[in-house]
């Protein structure tokens, strides 16, 4: 009997159908693709997948739990449901701080509004003023502010000075917000990492409209260049590893010959071929397809096979 690969989406229309495609070219009849079809969830229940590339569920509860229900009868899910739905930005921060990834200067705000049924009292362990002093030296201006577990750029602010950061933080009512030092760039780069091995380059702007962000090229050159993209590949594989990411995104701001860990927490990154581009999209549709029947072909029935990073598995030593 063949193994099924699916994949879970949403209004994205490019790479789930040529992922599909690509599985069902490559898989020779032993493993197939197919989307995902949900008609009922019963607790515990196997509903048969070896693999499941999750697009969406970040967004809809219903498919998170059924995720982590598959995973509890041995389906390989891309990305970890539990470790996805743990994750932050900020923590992440943290982590790779003690991985020795450069990193922007970054600090943690207490949201603007009180979290929702908790009171005065709830907040007696946070001292009033905080110490905004230390934290505008710190961190410096121009600086950005965003949430400690937001994506897709939403409530991202660039702030000037304190009084434009307390301008701008009173617009984002109980989110709890981080503030980055400002990476003055001379390249970027986002970089695809699948399977925490395939790793696939590419220079992007992020100033541009989003839809020209991959229409730009290397600004380093020669040996620099070289040794710039070996660092960038090493430190990728170093940070998923430590994530336990199977598919994600890493960002670089690149200054002084540095290469600054901006992102890194994208496990549905953008892979829509109207912006990623044909060279990229072709990459990502055949590593993500290669991925799949890999664990595909590992899948035993009932055997739980979930992928936890270091960070986890050194922990529970």
């Amino acid at each position: 009997m063949a193994k099924k690969v699916g994949i879970l989406f949403g209004m994205e229309d490019t790479f789930p159908w040529a992922f599909i495609d690509k599985v069902n070219e490559l898989g020779g009849g032993e493993i197939i693709a197919e989307p995902v079809n949900i008609d009922k969830l019963e607790q515990g229940a196997d509903y048969g997948y070896a693999v499941i590339i999750d697009r969406i569920s970040q967004d809809v509860p219903f498919y998170r739990a059924y995720l982590k229900n598959a995973a509890l009868n041995g389906t390989y899910v891309i990305n970890n449901p539990f470790w996805w739905s743990a994750d932050e930005k900020f923590f992440n921060n943290a982590l790779m701080s003690k991985l020795g990834i450069p990193l922007p200067k970054t600090v943690l705000l207490p949201s603007h509004e009180r979290p929702s049924d908790t009171s005065e009292t709830s907040f007696r362990n946070l001292k009033f003023p905080h110490d905004w002093e230390y934290i505008f030296e710190y961190v410096g201006f121009p600086a950005y502010m965003k949430p400690h577990d937001g994506g897709g750029w939403k409530s991202v602010y660039r702030v000037e000075n304190p009084d434009d950061l307390w301008n701008k933080l009173s617009e984002t009512e109980q989110l709890v917000m981080m503030v980055q030092e400002e990476i003055v760039f001379d390249d970027y780069y986002r970089v695809y990492c699948l399977g925490k091995k395939y790793v696939h380059i590419m220079p992007y702007e992020p100033r541009n409209p989003h839809h020209l962000r991959y229409a730009t090229t290397h600004q380093t050159q020669g040996q620099e260049l070289e040794k710039l993209l070996k660092t960038i590949h090493d430190y990728t594989i170093t940070m998923n590893e430590a994530l336990g990411y199977d598919f994600n995104t890493v960002e670089f701001a690149i200054r002084d010959g540095i290469p600054y860990a901006i992102d890194f927490c994208n496990p549905a990154p953008d892979a829509d071929r109207n912006s990623v581009g044909e060279d990229n999209f072709a990459w990502i549709v055949e590593h993500s397809a290669k991925l799949a029947i890999e664990k595909a072909k590992e899948y035993v029935p009932g055997k739980p096979n979930i992928s936890w990073g270091t960070f986890v598995k050194d922990s529970v030593k």
